[in-house]
């Protein structure tokens, strides 16, 4: 005897490619965010907004055709998890308008995705399933939208403390500058007056005029010295390295040769300053097991040649040129002053070299070195 007590029907095969067809968009988008060139991630996150929608369309075009009885259920479940990822995602780096209704049918297709698998529920069931989903919509909101909140808020008050400041010295040249010039003005006037009468009465007119332009001129020096950042040279150079040994638990030494000063200019040595700080950066993140970092610069013929070595493991081919600003643009900020950037990777650690140019020629020799540890 044969019977059919407690068996389940087969799938059919048109509904569970449907519903791995309707997850495939979410799937694609997400893969995106984390896969291929930082300039198409960069794209894929500015479009993850429009993204979510396609997918959470996708999946609400689906749902009234399947069953809820066969192995479509998983599917629907995985594509319901995609979408609350996408969402943060859109919340995070999409243009407003379009992560809010990228969004709004990402939410709602992760809130209703269960309606197939429970027919026989009631109005009031399928209300409180849907409500029970939308909270990880709600924290997808959350996780997406308070950092970009907080860059936001960050950006605003930089703004606010630029325009503060842009006010306050314009307040400081209306009450100082446009008061000496305004003397100045006066007094040529009672200049020009009185020269054809006196010429003689003129002279202390001039007199006053060369005060008060004097004056305008220290106003000026001292609202340009407010906006005035001084560049940093090789003295903090060897404070940085210092500084460094000191934090990382690395003996990191410091060797500036003579006239080496004096033959870089500010912009240069400024150059030499970001040059060292990013070495000593991946350093800490890349040379497993170093303990001595050395830093020397040193006149070579007409260039300055500076070299950052380690003696740490060296890491994977190109590990040291991934994130932050990393050696690739270090080495286009080196060329922009008519430099060069080389490194080197050996059993012994990683060493890196910059020829510089110096201000004017400088003699060929082995200068002595001072050197701070």
């Amino acid at each position: 005897m044969t019977g059919t007590s407690g068996a389940v029907p087969a799938a059919p095969p048109v509904l569970a490619v449907l519903a791995v067809l309707a997850v495939l968009p979410a799937a694609v988008a997400l893969t995106a965010l984390v896969v291929g060139p930082a300039p198409f991630r960069a794209r894929a996150r500015r479009a993850a907004g429009r993204s979510a929608g396609v997918a959470g369309a996708a999946l609400l075009a689906v749902l009234p055709v399947l069953e809820g009885t066969y192995g479509e259920s998983r599917a629907l479940f995985a594509g319901a998890c995609l979408l609350v990822v996408l969402q943060a995602a859109a919340y995070r780096w999409s243009p407003r308008r379009e992560a809010l209704a990228g969004g709004a049918l990402a939410a709602a297709a992760a809130a209703l995705w269960t309606l197939p698998l429970l027919p026989d529920a009631s109005f009031f069931e399928h209300v409180g399933l849907a409500a029970f989903w939308c909270v990880p919509s709600a924290g997808a909101a959350v996780v997406g939208g308070y950092p970009r909140l907080t860059e936001r808020r960050r950006a605003r008050a930089v703004h606010d403390a630029e325009r503060a400041e842009q006010l306050r010295l314009a307040h400081d040249l209306h009450d100082f500058v446009a008061h000496d010039i305004s003397g100045i003005v006066a007094q040529a006037q009672a200049a020009r007056f009185v020269a054809g009468q006196d010429p003689a009465a003129a002279l202390p007119a001039l007199e006053r005029i060369e005060r008060a332009g004097l004056a305008a001129l220290a106003s000026l020096d001292r609202t340009v010295g407010a906006l005035r950042v001084p560049l940093p040279g090789l003295a903090q150079v060897v404070e940085l390295v210092a500084r460094f040994g000191e934090e990382g638990g690395v003996r990191a030494e410091a060797a500036i040769g003579e006239g080496v000063e004096d033959a870089l200019s500010r912009e240069v040595a400024a150059t030499v300053h970001r040059v060292v700080t990013e070495a000593l950066t991946n350093v800490r993140r890349h040379a497993a097991g170093a303990s001595r970092v050395e830093v020397r610069l040193v006149l070579d013929g007409a260039a300055v040649r500076l070299t950052v070595a380690d003696d740490g493991t060296s890491p994977p081919p190109g590990a040291r040129e991934r994130g932050g600003t990393g050696l690739i643009a270090l080495a286009e900020r080196v060329r922009a002053t008519g430099g060069d950037l080389r490194t080197a990777a050996a059993a012994t650690g990683w060493t890196l070299t910059v020829t510089l140019p110096t201000t004017s020629a400088a003699p060929t020799r082995h200068p002595q070195e001072t050197t701070t540890a």
